[in-house]
Parts: C-alpha cells; sequence; structure tokens
C-alpha cells in the first residue's frame, strides 16, 4: 500500500508540471477509486443477481420508480464481467449506429416529417439496440406489472400482449387485456389511427400498427388507450401499442417506456399532471443502490445544480439537443471550435442525451483534441492496449486510489458540467485496465451516453425547455 501511495503521488506531480508548463494553467484533479472499482466489478461478474426493478415508490419523491440496469439482472446464472462488457459494447454500437439512421433519414424529408410525426414515434429504439435501463409499472384495470424499458429517444410506450401469436421470452406474465376493465382500442375513424395509417393498417374496424426494425425486429398489434400505474398513482388514457407479433432480443422487459420530446411520448401524454417534467438518476458505478425515475415537479432539482437550454429540432422531435460548446480537461478548455457541435438547419449534428447509448460519441476533431488533452495529462500511467472501441487505456493494477484530470462539457450561456472520475475512465476488466470512456462520431451527431450521466440528477422541465444537471441524489 505504501509503494502505490508512492506511485500515486509521483504520477500526480507528474501530471502538473507537464500540463503547467505546457498551458500555464492550474490544472485540476479528482480522484479515481481505480481498487474499489476493479473489486467492485470483479465482483458483478461472478456473483449471480435475479434482481427486478419495484415498481413501489421512491421515499423522497411522488411518481417515482426504481431503475435497474440491465447487468443487475440475470436470468442465464453467471457471467464474466468481460462477458457483460462486450454484450454492452455491442449494443451500445447498435443503438449507436440506429441513432445515426434515423437523424440521416429524417434531415432528408424535411417537414414532411411532422405529419408523420405519430407513426414515426411508434419507433422504440430497437433498432438502435437493445435497452439498458428497467422500470416497473402497472398496466390495465387491475393493474398487472411490467418490466419496461426506458428510452428518452422514442415516444412510443408498448407492450407485449395476449392473444401473441408470436413473441420473445420476457421476465413478467405477457400483458392481457382482456382481464382490463380500462383497456379501449382506438377505432380506425381516429385522428391517431389516421396517422397510424400512414405505416399501418385497418382490421375489424380497430387501428393496426407496425413497426420494423432494420435488425430484423418488429412489433404488430393494435392501438390502445390504457390506464398505467406508478405506485399508487393511476394515470388513465394513455395511448400504448398492443403487440400481439413481436421478434427481437428486448432484454426480457415486456415493452418499452417512450420518454422522448415527441407528441406521443408519455411525457407529453401525461401533460398537466406532471408539469412537462421528469428526472432520473442513474446508479453510480460501485454504488449498492439503484437509480430513480421522477415524474412531475416534485422532484425539485438538487443544490448546485445547472440549468441548460433544450435545442429543439424539428425533424427530429424526438431527440433531447443541448447547446454543447466546448470541452475541458483539468479547468482548461480545449481548442476546438463549437461549429463541430452545432445543429444544422437541415438537422445535422448537434448533440443529444440518450438513456440507451453507453459511450458518449463526438464529433472526431473533437474526441481527438479532448483525447489528446487526457493522455497528455497522464503521461505518469502505464498505457495498456486499446479496447473495443477505446483507443485510451491503461494499466492501474495495484493502485489504491488515483488522482486524475477532471473532463468537462461547456455549454451555452456559460454553465460547466465537470464529470465524476468514474464517469470517463471506467474499468474494463476484473485485472485494473481501465479506459477513457469516449469514442469518435461516425457522423457530424454527438450522444452524450449514460455512463457519463451516472450519479447526476437530470431533470427535463420540457415547458419551459430546461434540462438541469445536479449532484448525484441516486
Amino acid at each position: 500500500m505504501v509503494i502505490n501511495m508512492i506511485k500515486i503521488a509521483i504520477s500526480s506531480i507528474v501530471f502538473m508540471v507537464s500540463l503547467s508548463s505546457i498551458c500555464g494553467n492550474t490544472i485540476k484533479f479528482q480522484s479515481l477509486p481505480a481498487h474499489e472499482l476493479a473489486y467492485t466489478i470483479h465482483e458483478l461478474g461472478t456473483s449471480h443477481s435475479s434482481h427486478l426493478p419495484s415498481n413501489s415508490l421512491h421515499n423522497r419523491y411522488k411518481r417515482a420508480l426504481e431503475l435497474v440496469h440491465r447487468d443487475k439482472i440475470s436470468i442465464h446464472g453467471k457471467q464474466s464481467y468481460w462477458h457483460l462488457f462486450k454484450e454492452r459494447l455491442n449494443r451500445d454500437s447498435k443503438r449507436v449506429a440506429g441513432l445515426y439512421r434515423r437523424q440521416k433519414n429524417n434531415s432528408n424529408i424535411g417537414l414532411l416529417y411532422e405529419l408523420q410525426d405519430f407513426g414515426s414515434a411508434v419507433v422504440s429504439g430497437a433498432e438502435e439496440g437493445i435497452g439498458e435501463y428497467f422500470v416497473k409499472i402497472g398496466i390495465g384495470n387491475p393493474p398487472v406489472d411490467q418490466y419496461m424499458v426506458i428510452d428518452t429517444g422514442s415516444d412510443m410506450t408498448w407492450v407485449q400482449c395476449e392473444p401473441c401469436t408470436q413473441c420473445y421470452h420476457q421476465a413478467d406474465p405477457i400483458f392481457d387485456p382482456a382481464g382490463s376493465a380500462s383497456f379501449t382500442r382506438v377505432s380506425c375513424g381516429s385522428v391517431a389511427c389516421g396517422l397510424l395509417d400512414q405505416a399501418g393498417e385497418c382490421g375489424s374496424g380497430q387501428c393496426q400498427y407496425e413497426v420494423n426494425y432494420e435488425d430484423g425486429s418488429y412489433t404488430k398489434g393494435t392501438l390502445a388507450l390504457e390506464t398505467l400505474k406508478f405506485g399508487s398513482t393511476e394515470v388513465r388514457n394513455i395511448a400504448i401499442g398492443c403487440g400481439h407479433h413481436n421478434l427481437g432480443l428486448f432484454a426480457w422487459a415486456s415493452g418499452l417506456l417512450g420518454l422522448g420530446g415527441g407528441v406521443m411520448s408519455l411525457v407529453r401524454q401525461l401533460g398537466g399532471q406532471t408539469g412537462g417534467s421528469f428526472a432520473y438518476c442513474l446508479a453510480s458505478p460501485g454504488s449498492d443502490s439503484d437509480g430513480s425515475l421522477v415524474f412531475g415537479r416534485a422532484a425539485g432539482t438538487p443544490a448546485g445544480a445547472i440549468w441548460v437550454p433544450l435545442v429543439r429540432n424539428p425533424l427530429n422531435p424526438s431527440f433531447y439537443y443541448v447547446g454543447l460548446v466546448g470541452l475541458g480537461v483539468g479547468g482548461v478548455r480545449v481548442m476546438v471550435s463549437e461549429e463541430v457541435f452545432r445543429l444544422s438547419e437541415n438537422g445535422d449534428g448537434g448533440i443529444i442525451l440518450d438513456t440507451g447509448t453507453a459511450v458518449t460519441r463526438l464529433p472526431v476533431p473533437a474526441y481527438e483534441a479532448l483525447r489528446d488533452a487526457f493522455v497528455g495529462a497522464t503521461v505518469g500511467f502505464s498505457r495498456a492496449d486499446g479496447l473495443s472501441i477505446f483507443d485510451t487505456c491503461y494499466d492501474l493494477s495495484g493502485f489504491g486510489t488515483v488522482s486524475v484530470p477532471t473532463v468537462s462539457f461547456f455549454f451555452s450561456d456559460g454553465p460547466e458540467l465537470t464529470l465524476p472520475a468514474k464517469n470517463y475512465l471506467i474499468p474494463v476488466d476484473g485485472n485494473g485496465t481501465f479506459c477513457f470512456a469516449f469514442a469518435p462520431s461516425v457522423s457530424g451527431l454527438s450522444i452524450l451516453g449514460n455512463i457519463q450521466q451516472k450519479g447526476i440528477q437530470i431533470s427535463f422541465d420540457t415547458v419551459n425547455g430546461l434540462v438541469g444537471f445536479g449532484p448525484d441524489t441516486c
């Protein structure tokens, strides 16, 4: 341990001298509990967890749900952390590729997207990869607990339904609308079905929807109005998809909870009942606690939070864009043009917040500038081979707690968000290998992923067009 502390101290001195002599600035550092994190992921990979999120309310907030990452849920027994991590990166690649496709396709159809908003809103995010975070909600009257993926990148809420001609495996019993007194099918003559008919059909007087995903997954069924229950709070007449024909790997979830910014999202449908507000907190790495999802303004915003304007993209109304203008390492702005992050008039570029993407993606010039600045501040660490999408990794085996330079996002109008160290230098195995958790984007779109969001309460005020970043409240 004494040797480790000496190594840490020497490394910190090297970092400080290196950057101070180059930049003439005082560099900011913070601690990373490397040994603790490496031990935690080793335990995660060797233990078997059957933990499922509860539908009970969080003690602090009204309409709060327990939020759990899929890696805490195992129905296949023990799996190594490395196996789970590789699967996560594979899902991440699919998700990001799908988001790129959606932005590219939507930026080419112009104002026609406004007329197709309802139909396109059915896209659940499955084509972009399997869901990462889950909640339990009650569906129907009497309510039946269902295990749902949350997705801030899509709008439609849907669930697998009986009679199920073809369904994938899920953890909960499949929802049977015949047992619900509040289930009401939407007629073909409704305005909603008229919009859906651009991608669906009308059968036996009932509105049918169909969504096909590029990876071969799909969901088909009936559009309906149903009651959703969050703890003891019931919300009636929410439009959902009731899927009778479904194919794909949706991580054992019964369906999807659409939290995007489009007109059919759950947030928009709840309307005045929640003031257009919701918040979530993804549990920090190594934490024994789970995250939370809160609807309404009751959650408030923790002291010290910063507020950032949301940027609307009419061509992609489901996405939550923010105005990123710069990046920082050690409290010093990295030399990269603001134009790299700008959302163009034709809908290209910009940066979105996304719960379904794990690793933050940045345009190549921004990523390379951020990475090079970080590497220049960590000359005291032993480098390790790159891994998958990560090209900057370190061997921190034998270290206890290490000092690393801070990493920050600078937003329009001045707010600065400094990430916790464990949100950007992450363990990738149980042997002390840590990687810089950013990757270059193959398009102009930037994505703020869930690894960088962990341990931060993220509060959306869609009425006033703001998003808040607050201290850890998970």
